[in-house]
């Protein structure tokens, strides 16, 4: 069959432009601002404009005061993506998935914009939340829609590219960072966090410019846009017969599951989908995510480095960028083993290897900070975490729990075990700065 006429963005092209224009925007973001005030806080113009989070010129119960309050404001941003994953729940079929990433990409602007701007701590935490309530969202249409407009034969690797983006962004606001060092006053921090506002323009001019997804188009009863939109994504004629299937066959799954779209189906006592174990499963996966360690290292290697290890900040700062550099590199491991390998084998190897690079720093780092060989171990364990890591833990987790959820509850579930992923990176955020400064290695 010919390729749908009057249509630019189609096939091949079509899934590349949803690829560079939509998710890699969105997950940069992501990562950036994940990872962007990490760094930042142990610049000498950060802690004199914000006094109460300084913990580089501060010592004794005043540094520890000012850790509890440095996580606090780092954390407010995964509070608010927490908020901004749950109002996916309703959000996601309400709008369509298009208009919740617009919504998403517009939050993102406003929150950038006041963290750039700001001259108090209150307006730099507003902005944190209101970002995080933007990336909330983006986190969870995103994926939903790239499963639900990709075919299952390269499902797994479309959506691992969330995590190289991820990785991705990492990078960039650590280099940027480094590189803005030596430049005097506020322009150091302010600069990198205005950067990032370049992805969430890219993220809104592009987003309307490709079809919404099929799924949600025929869920809604707009059968003709969703048998175009589904053409469009494949490259082929509207009346060509795998379209003409595929979207009988959506159909067939709604009818099958309307008015059953609940997620207290999970309690029933006629489970026979197993939702209630599928659902666990997808909480027990972000939860386990947030809590090996990962995210700790990727927000506050700079910290680590400094503080912890010991080394100049200079020093601190080219490794942190090295260690993120090195992490972007191996999460093209996962693109690569997702769909040879599957989901779980690639999930086990990422386990076994973080599990074993962790007991392998927190032995390096009991050591007294005068022996420069437990440092530089230390540092070697760190960059082999950001091998494994990415594999499976960074991209993959998202992929699992849009494929595992049936297609009534797909938005729902992705929802609710996202916004728990970002309740424990708040957890994680939140209590780092004060467990380093407190028990060290142990934590």
């Amino acid at each position: 069959m010919p390729p749908l006429q009057g249509y630019f963005l189609q096939g091949k092209l079509l899934r590349l432009a949803q690829a560079f224009l939509i998710v890699a925007p969105a997950f940069i973001l992501f990562g950036y601002n994940q990872a962007g005030v990490g760094p930042l806080a142990t610049l000498q113009s950060w802690v004199h404009l914000f006094p109460q989070i300084d913990t580089v010129n501060t010592t004794g119960a005043l540094k520890a005061t000012n850790s509890t309050s440095k996580g606090a404001v780092i954390a407010s941003y995964q509070i608010g993506a927490l908020i901004g994953a749950l109002s996916c729940t309703f959000l996601g079929d309400w709008l369509g998935r298009r208009k919740t990433i617009f919504l998403g990409g517009v939050f993102t602007i406003l929150g950038q914009v006041l963290q750039t701007a700001s001259w108090g701590l209150i307006q730099f935490t507003v902005g944190r939340i209101i970002l995080g309530l933007g990336i909330g969202q983006l986190s969870v249409a995103v994926p939903v829609w790239q499963s639900e407009c990709t075919s299952a034969k390269h499902r797994g690797q479309h959506v691992v590219v969330d995590g190289i983006c991820i990785c991705l962004g990492y990078t960039l606001c650590n280099w940027i960072d480094f590189g803005l060092t030596k430049t005097e006053g506020t322009l150091q921090w302010r600069v990198p966090l205005a950067i990032s506002i370049f992805f969430s323009v890219v993220l809104l001019a592009a987003v309307f410019l490709l079809p919404e997804s099929p799924r949600w188009l025929v869920r809604v009863n707009r059968i003709d846009e969703a048998t175009v939109s589904l053409a469009r994504y494949k490259g082929v004629a509207v009346d060509d017969e795998q379209v003409r299937t595929e979207v009988a066959g959506i159909e067939a799954s709604l009818e099958v599951s309307a008015g059953s779209a609940s997620l207290m189906e999970m309690f029933s006592k006629h489970d026979e989908e197993r939702l209630l174990y599928r659902f666990c499963l997808c909480i027990a996966l972000q939860t386990v995510q947030q809590l090996c360690g990962g995210n700790l290292i990727s927000v506050y290697a700079s910290t680590i480095f400094q503080e912890n290890l010991h080394m100049s900040a200079s020093l601190s700062k080219i490794l942190a960028s090295c260690a993120m550099t090195w992490k972007f590199l191996c999460s093209f491991i996962a693109f690569f083993a997702i769909d040879r390998l599957g989901r779980r084998v690639v999930f086990m190897l990422s386990g076994a290897g973080m599990c074993l690079c962790m007991l392998g720093l927190a032995v390096t780092n009991s050591f007294p900070a005068a022996q420069q060989a437990s440092s530089i171990a230390s540092a070697v364990f760190i960059f082999l975490f950001n091998s494994f890591y990415p594999i499976g833990f960074l991209g993959g987790n998202f992929l699992y729990c849009t494929e595992v959820a049936p297609v009534r509850l797909r938005v729902a579930m992705a929802a609710i075990s996202t916004a728990n992923h970002w309740l424990w990176n708040f957890v994680v955020v939140m209590i780092t700065p004060v467990a380093l400064e407190t028990i060290g290695f142990r934590y």
